[in-house]
């Protein structure tokens, strides 16, 4: 089956740019939806189960959504699919804080740049096969510059921030004694919290379980929700406490 991916972007070639990028980047079967504005992109998110994706319909995995659009802001639709089972990366051309961190405070999974180079654009976007946040280089240096420690621990500033998997979470600490939960873990989520302990790439787990991996990052993500973890070495530490890998 192939993977549904879902473009939202006004301008027609922008659209097509980004269409290229998303065939190059990935080597599963890739079905791409175009839409113009929020209005449509939202009739094509009622056609795969709404809001949640759910109903039984195969929802999409990737959508690409740009932030200015004729009929409203991208951070709109965001916001609405915050439960959306998909990784959603903003593509835009304003880099400042402005539209960064209310993107990534409405549900954004990254963040790029349309005027990158098509090469760079499809390097950012294959992380998310690693379990890395696709992020233009100039989005990842001001994120690095805006969360770095002055100083110590205590005295970093607070405030959002990625995981591993390119899923937003709170940059808070993460008490490394906190017991693991794996009872709550389903038989899939513990396989696959088993092979990131042991250092696989989301791609290579998915070839081991025979599944997409696009299904990986959702079980990825569903484990440092539950475990409450923010990355792959967080949740390898915990699960090795526990005695379970």
């Amino acid at each position: 089956m192939a993977v549904k991916v879902l473009i939202v972007e006004d301008n027609p070639v922008a659209r097509s740019f980004l269409c290229r990028v998303v065939r190059e980047s990935f080597s599963d079967q890739i079905a791409i939806t175009e839409a113009g504005d929020l209005e449509s992109a939202r009739k094509q998110i009622n056609l795969t189960g709404g809001a949640t994706g759910l109903h039984g319909v195969d929802p999409f995995k990737l959508l690409l959504v740009d932030l200015e659009l004729p009929d409203g802001n991208g951070m709109e639709l965001l916001a609405e699919l915050s439960q959306y089972p998909a990784t959603k990366i903003v593509t835009t051309l304003y880099s400042d804080d402005d539209h960064l961190f209310p993107a990534l405070q409405c549900g954004a999974d990254g963040y790029l740049l349309k005027e990158d180079r098509f090469e760079v654009l499809v390097e950012e976007l294959q992380k998310i096969v690693r379990g890395q946040p696709p992020l233009s280089p100039a989005i990842a240096r001001r994120l690095l510059t805006h969360f770095r420690p002055a100083g110590s621990a205590e005295a970093a500033p607070a405030g959002p921030g990625f995981s591993s998997a390119g899923s937003f979470q709170s940059s808070r600490p993460v008490p490394i004694e906190k017991p693991l939960d794996h009872e709550r873990l389903t038989p899939r989520e513990s396989e696959v919290l088993t092979y990131l302990s042991k250092g696989f790439t989301i791609k290579e787990i998915a070839s081991l379980m025979g599944i997409k991996w696009f299904t990986v990052n959702d079980h990825i993500k569903s484990i440092y929700k539950k475990l409450n973890v923010s990355s792959r070495a967080e949740a390898a530490v915990l699960a090795s406490k526990q005695g379970l890998v």
